[in-house]
């Protein structure tokens, strides 16, 4: 059955502007339809940064495990892994941070929008504006937990293809011989890290990220005018800002995950003693190895995937999400 014909306003001018302005205007999009497309381009942009800065995570966590080696720096670093072990080396683990990164992409970007969402609707959206601080940390915990669970195996066959060259020849076999050798609990021996360490790194990201945009938006850039450049361009400044932010609060955790995936406990020895001990032998200076490599890589990743994540929510129309942010 053909729709209802638009009401005329009485004007044939004034009609033809008003069906150019409706044609126009992206349809606002609700549940399942847009927190898919949230996810999508938030799993995009996740496995594209990761995924294409490997060769920095690789050196980044041969810093860390071996400082006494590697103790050159990432330059010194990339040419020592290249010198000795070739080229490819530095891809080692390219199959799991694709793969992982893909699916936690997915639940933190698309559960940071729905669990904002769900503040908003819950508390106001007078409160959740003048709240919203306190919003963007809650979601972006929330989401983040959730993603932890999907990442953390392929982290864990990451890591050991990287601290173990020919470990195994890539993501089926390297996860395949962590399943018949130690068990699926050995995936999630590195749960606790990691939580430590991305839980406060996203919602540093995120809400860092949400803070400088707006502080530019409302003092540099007019949002409802600015070409599609601008606002690509203000999402990987902003990225770039929340990203250093991240890294410098996430590090000591990054290092510790980096040393409990390398080998496998001593019989008997639960995580948390695991984790006690590698924190008594790092000290806080040993917590920061890596910190240079780690600065680039996550200021460079985490600007491109708020400006990939922005361009492909507006590709895909993803626009009925609320935003709080300040006038």
């Amino acid at each position: 059955m053909a729709g209802s014909p638009p009401v005329s306003t009485g004007s044939d001018k004034l009609d033809a502007i008003k069906q150019t302005v409706t044609a126009n205007t992206p349809e606002k999009l609700s549940g399942v339809q847009l927190y898919s497309r949230f996810a999508f381009a938030g799993a995009v942009c996740c496995a594209l940064t990761h995924g294409g800065l490997t060769p920095v995570d690789v050196v980044k966590t041969r810093i860390q495990l071996d400082p006494v080696k590697y103790n050159r720096g990432l330059i010194g670093g990339f040419r020592q892994v290249i010198g000795t072990e070739g080229f490819g080396a530095v891809w080692t683990g390219v199959g799991p941070t694709f793969a992982g990164y893909f699916l936690q992409g997915a639940f933190k970007f698309g559960g940071y929008e729905f669990f904002k969402q769900q503040c908003i609707t819950n508390l106001g959206y007078e409160t959740a504006k003048q709240n919203r601080t306190a919003v963007y940390l809650a979601s972006a915990g929330a989401a983040e937990f959730f993603a932890d669970i999907a990442l953390c195996p392929l982290e864990a066959t990451r890591i050991r293809l990287v601290s173990q060259p020919g470990f195994a020849n890539g993501l089926v076999g390297g996860f395949g011989r962590i399943l018949r050798e130690e068990g699926v609990g050995a995936f999630y021996s590195g749960f606790g890290p990691i939580l430590f360490k991305q839980v406060p790194y996203t919602m540093t990201k995120f809400v860092v990220y949400e803070k400088v945009s707006e502080l530019i938006y409302k003092n540099f850039v007019d949002k409802t005018t600015a070409s599609g450049a601008t606002n690509t361009t203000v999402n990987l400044g902003s990225g770039l800002i929340a990203g250093f932010a991240a890294a410098i609060v996430s590090q000591p955790a990054d290092t510790m995950l980096s040393k409990i995936n390398k080998t496998k406990g001593a019989p008997g020895e639960g995580t948390t003693s695991r984790l006690i001990k590698i924190a008594g032998e790092l000290g806080l200076r040993g917590s920061y190895a890596g910190i240079g490599a780690r600065l680039f890589m996550v200021g460079t990743l985490t600007a491109g995937q708020f400006a990939i994540y922005g361009d492909i929510k507006k590709a895909l129309g993803a626009v009925g999400g609320v935003e709080i942010a300040s006038d």
